[in-house]
């Protein structure tokens, strides 16, 4: 066994994380008792096809311990699906194993539904029942849909602020809720913190299921899951902040950090609404996907976290993003923000595409933002703007395809910006390929002054629209002849009794890849 083995698995041990061969079988207990409600995360559904999706949950009748205060024993837990909120009218059930090595959490890819219908499901456990979710199927792929309405969100810090955005995007009457990165926070930072994790960084496969099971306790979250069908990705802080690929912000060795990235992969997985393709094996786990929305829209879920190279220039003794005046390293054309295989199939999808919108799901601003005024460039190099060449590659890919009305949306900047992306940003006449939206955080503090922005605005004359002082969500109406942006923000983070409003409206018509705000 070489060197480097033995260090991967003694990181693996550190991290909880040995195979389950390593350890005794666990025996199944057919007839559990709870002595409180084994459903304290709630449910969940994601990730909707047109026979059906998955619906999620975990047994953890003692939240706070990282096992859910469940012996190791394997339960079964039965699940329904009805065409009624009373559940009077089943039309799928089965029985799913919840084992201990997945801590008690439940993935269900339900099949044999209707297209474009609304279900509801629940879970029961021994005598326990869970809450009542309510899911969607997509429409057929060759269907004509009239509308589709979403909501995409990102940012949520639980120490910074409550999450009662969500009370809002819960009457929007959506189809579904796009998730796009930093869904918990592997740590603390900044000041003003309304609320506790009562915990230090997570580094171990324990600190990072306590920490999602926290944040899944936060009830507004816990209600948004049950209201709609959820699609996710994920950003640096699912693992740690500004990781990149097998690369580490501290520069720990590469053994620890892919320890570090299999701990908090397992963790994701076990607390979301995931198909079982993506359950992850060590430090990989496969979460880029494509899902249709009948012919009206496509979605392209991206990972652009697990394959990256590193981030550019990076300043002494520390890895990560880093603002900077322009250097010959960033312009590397062998830089990679999707790795080669994903942008392989990205190609084939986007080739293969017959919907007449394309919404390319992401974790950041792919626009490029010139944080300096005057001839000189300085950028901030963990977003696309670290990765120019690959920007161009994926815009030049969406040109020489002609994707059909391409819109990228993204989060990470806690900021709100709306662009318009053209193939050589520093050239005035060089062509829109498409249309970027950025979106705000739901409670993530803001990195940038108001007083900023004009010049900014100035300076990069491709971005339309900036706002760094509110948080919120994006609420998007798409139908055959354009698509509708509402950037919707609230009133305040320190309380969950907020009020919501729309700051902007923005719609980008059919064929034409500029928005125009309204």
């Amino acid at each position: 066994m070489s060197v480097k083995r033995r260090e991967f698995l003694h990181a693996l041990g550190a991290f909880a994380l040995l195979p389950a061969s390593a350890r005794s079988r666990s025996q199944t207990n057919a007839r559990p008792r709870f002595s409180s409600d084994p459903f304290t995360l709630g449910v969940a559904s994601g990730y909707p096809v047109p026979s059906g999706f998955v619906i999620w949950t975990r047994l953890a009748p003692v939240p706070d311990e990282a096992d859910g205060g469940m012996p190791p024993e394997d339960v079964p837990v039965h699940w329904e699906v009805a065409s009624d909120e009373a559940m009077r009218n089943p039309a799928a059930s089965g029985v799913e194993l919840a084992t201990g090595e997945w801590v008690h959490s439940v993935h269900v890819e339900v099949e044999g539904l209707k297209p474009d219908h609304f279900y509801w499901y629940r879970f029961r456990a021994g005598d326990a029942l869970s809450r009542v979710g309510r899911a969607r199927t997509a429409p057929s792929p060759d269907s004509e849909v009239g509308r589709l309405r979403f909501a995409f969100a990102s940012c949520q810090h639980y120490e910074q602020g409550y999450f009662g955005a969500y009370r809002h995007m819960i009457r929007d009457d959506l189809d579904l809720i796009v998730f796009l990165g930093d869904y918990i926070y592997d740590t603390s930072y900044g000041g003003r913190r309304v609320r506790s994790h009562n915990a230090g960084k997570a580094n171990t496969l324990s600190d990072y299921r306590k920490r999602h099971a926290l944040y899944k306790r936060d009830a507004d979250l816990q209600a948004a899951h049950a209201a709609y069908t959820w699609i996710l990705t994920w950003d640096d802080h699912e693992v740690e902040n500004d990781y990149a690929g097998d690369h580490s912000y501290t520069r720990e060795p590469r053994e620890l950090t892919l320890a570090r990235r299999a701990a908090a992969y397992k963790a994701y997985y076990e607390h979301q609404p995931l198909r079982r393709s993506m359950r992850p094996v060590g430090p990989d786990a496969l979460i880029y996907t494509s899902l249709e929305y009948g012919r009206l829209a496509r979605f392209h879920v991206l990972d652009t976290r697990q394959y990256r190279t590193p981030q550019p220039c990076q300043r002494w003794g520390h890895g990560g993003g880093n603002y900077l005046v322009d250097c010959a390293e960033r312009t590397s054309p062998t830089a990679t923000m999707l790795g080669a295989e994903q942008e392989r199939w990205l190609a084939g999808v986007l080739a293969s595409s017959r919907s007449r919108w394309n919404v390319l799901a992401q974790q950041t601003m792919v626009a490029q933002l010139d944080l300096s005024t005057g001839p000189t460039q300085s950028f901030w190099t963990d977003d696309w703007d670290g990765y120019p060449e690959p920007r161009r590659r994926l815009l030049e890919c969406l040109r020489e395809l002609r994707a059909s009305n391409p819109v990228f949306i993204g989060g990470d900047a806690h900021m709100y910006w709306v662009s318009e992306l053209q193939l050589d940003p520093d050239s005035a006449g060089s062509p829109v390929v498409a249309c970027d939206f950025t979106g705000t955080s739901i409670t993530s503090r803001p990195l940038m002054q108001s007083w900023l922005l004009p010049e900014l605005l100035s300076e990069n004359r491709h971005i339309k629209f900036g706002d760094c002082e509110h948080h919120g969500y994006v609420r998007v109406e798409i139908d055959s002849s354009r698509l509708s942006a509402d950037l919707r923000v609230t009133d305040r983070i320190d309380t969950p009794n907020v009020t919501c409003s729309t700051l902007a409206s923005f719609v980008v018509e059919d064929g034409t890849p500029c928005p125009i705000r309204i």
